[in-house]
């Protein structure tokens, strides 16, 4: 967790960053089967202010245009 906010102020990210070490959102959101796994899916989830999901990508995520994606998706909601 200390890795993810030492990245985001030296990037000077200007939104909250989320460490998921137990897992639970992962689990959750479907991610992971459970607690246990290795490895979670790459996936994205647009919540709502109140955690409500408004959209999710779990499909061929590209990590070179999938934030310019989620960013103008999130725009047509606020």
């Amino acid at each position: 967790m200390a890795d993810n906010q030492s990245w985001a102020e030296g990037e000077e990210f200007e939104f909250e960053v989320w460490s998921d070490d137990d897992k639970d959102l992962a689990v959750y959101y479907g991610a992971a089967k459970d607690d246990n796994a290795i490895w979670c899916d790459r996936v994205t989830f647009l919540l709502d202010e109140d955690g409500t999901v408004l959209l999710e990508y779990v499909d061929d995520i590209d990590a070179g245009v999938h934030p310019g994606q989620v960013l103008e998706d999130a725009q047509k909601f606020y």
